[in-house]
């Protein structure tokens, strides 16, 4: 399904298939047994230029646009979810350059973060801060040419290993979402530091870190934009995410149901192969037929980010909902459909189904998402 892809967007997507299904997938199920950081299929994508798609070519990017880096994560997810979420990660730390840098700081970070040689990451939750993003506690003050930063912030995707981490503090304590400030923090900052990585259910091979700011003072050049506008750089790259996340979980979702078909039509039962049985087939149908559909939805906000459309919030929070609640679906079918084996780690599909659960919870949950698509509605958009 090309969905009037341009000659751009197809070839990226093919590139990422061809990577995905030759060299990332072999890695995946070992990626997960470790918790280990893919370091050479993060080299790998880089060296194939995927690292920039949202990067304009004056910083060293292709600007290839928000449809190219979907189909691009979806490819990767469906070798790989902890690969695809440490590429989706990258990108979601670089929207806030790309939205609210100044031209000098865009040509300080943009083009080693367009190359690949070094990694972004996006720090916004707190262990008090989750869906209620203005309670949060990490405050910036300033110090004449300089901000001293103090705070912790929790579930940071690649957080211990990017090489600049974006941050939001409050700059303002008595304005709410408008004392809310942004900042690029480079690793190995004095004060900056990991607390911990997590150990997660899934995604094993994207690390999740915790991270610490301890009096560390960062020029003032560190901040994007105006004081105060730090929510608002906040939402945005969300808003861009969640369509990705959605690319993501179809990803996963499309590997389940390649694997359960495949087995369906091999495994024999009563002398016949499980896939002749009405019960399987009905599965598989419903299956396919919301994979198609979670995919149009990501079809869709990525179009309507490409033309300029004011508006796309609904549509992309629509898009995240639904996708990541049919990959858990899919992979939780795709199990059943396994049976037993289906609960092993020989076949990946327990895998698909530990992966798909984060994408109903990260880049704002699912319930939070529900209350955005009711907020537009009620609003009459």
């Amino acid at each position: 399904m090309d969905f009037h892809l341009s000659d751009t967007e197809g070839m990226i997507r093919d590139l990422a298939r061809k990577l995905a299904r030759e060299r990332i997938a072999p890695r995946a199920a070992a990626i997960d047994e470790r918790e280990e950081f893919p370091h050479d299929l993060v080299k790998l994508l880089a060296e194939q230029g995927l690292m920039g798609l949202l990067i304009p070519g004056e910083y060293g990017g292709s600007d290839a646009g928000p449809m190219a880096l979907f189909l691009a994560v979806e490819e990767i997810a469906h070798a790989c979810a902890s690969t695809a979420t440490i590429f989706g990660g990258h990108y979601l730390g670089m929207d806030p350059i790309l939205l609210a840098a100044t031209p000098e700081q865009k040509q300080r970070w943009l083009p080693d973060l367009a190359s690949g040689a070094r990694l972004a990451a996006y720090a916004l939750t707190e262990p008090g801060a989750g869906s209620d993003v203005v309670n949060m506690s990490t405050m910036a003050e300033r110090d004449g040419h300089h901000y001293i930063l103090n705070g912790y912030k929790q579930f940071c995707t690649n957080g211990n290993v990017a090489d600049l981490v974006v941050v939001f503090a409050v700059t303002d304590p008595g304005a709410r979402h408008k004392g809310i400030s942004a900042f690029v923090v480079e690793k190995d900052m004095p004060g900056f530091g990991v607390a911990r990585v997590e150990k997660k259910m899934g995604i094993r091979g994207s690390h999740t870190a915790g991270l610490f700011f301890e009096q560390c003072r960062l020029p003032a050049s560190s901040r994007l934009g105006e004081e105060g506008t730090g929510f608002a750089t906040a939402m945005h790259a969300l808003n861009l995410d969640r369509p990705a996340v959605c690319a993501l979980a179809v990803g996963i979702a499309q590997a389940a149901l390649d694997h359960a078909l495949a087995y369906a039509q091999d495994r024999r039962q009563f002398g016949q192969p499980i896939a002749s049985f009405q019960a399987i087939q009905l599965k598989l149908a419903e299956m396919a037929t919301e994979i198609h559909h979670a995919r149009l939805g990501y079809y869709y906000a990525g179009w309507l980010m490409q033309t300029g459309a004011p508006h796309h919030e609904r549509e992309s929070a629509m898009a995240k909902v639904f996708g990541s609640d049919v990959a858990m679906r899919v992979t939780t079918e795709a199990v059943q459909v396994l049976g037993g084996y289906g609960y092993i780690r020989d076949y990946p599909v327990e895998r698909f189904m530990r992966d798909a659960k984060i994408t109903q919870i990260y880049a704002g949950t699912n319930e939070i998402q529900r209350l955005t698509i009711a907020k537009s509605l009620l609003k009459g958009r």
